[in-house]
């Protein structure tokens, strides 16, 4: 019968092929899921500004598209519909900020009914998204 020593025997070398498999792995992860991280919803054409201010906090995004539709947070809306929507995401988180993006091609009517909307029900911060200058 032959007994196993009780001295444990050390691998002379480190294996680096698991760490760098790892190492990958985790690249590949962010690189993926960075991926999904642009700015979603309705497909507008921004007006360009020279100067651009970048909110951090909790926002609200109204865009009206070019064909004057009103979305809220990418969901198509009625102006009734969104003044109640907007209201009841100002009641839950008042300082929100709210950021019309409105399209560049969409009559100015449009964009300060959207407005008129979201003051109605009770926003009181707002940004107006614009593309910068090239």
């Amino acid at each position: 019968m032959r007994f196993r020593s009780s001295k444990q025997e050390y691998l002379a070398a480190f294996s680096y092929a698991s760490l760098t498999d790892v190492v990958l792995q985790l690249l590949i992860f962010f690189l993926l899921s960075s991926a999904f991280v642009i700015q979603s919803g309705v497909k507008v054409q921004l007006p360009k500004a020279l100067l651009r201010e970048q909110e951090t906090r909790s926002q609200i995004i109204v865009s009206v598209d070019g064909e004057g539709n009103v979305y809220l947070n990418s969901r198509p809306l009625t102006m009734d519909q969104l003044l109640t929507q907007v209201r009841d995401l100002l009641r839950k988180e008042p300082d929100q900020v709210v950021i019309i993006q409105a399209d560049r091609n969409v009559t100015l009517q449009k964009a300060v009914e959207a407005m008129d909307a979201v003051k109605s029900a009770g926003g009181t911060r707002f940004l107006i998204a614009t593309e910068p200058l090239e």
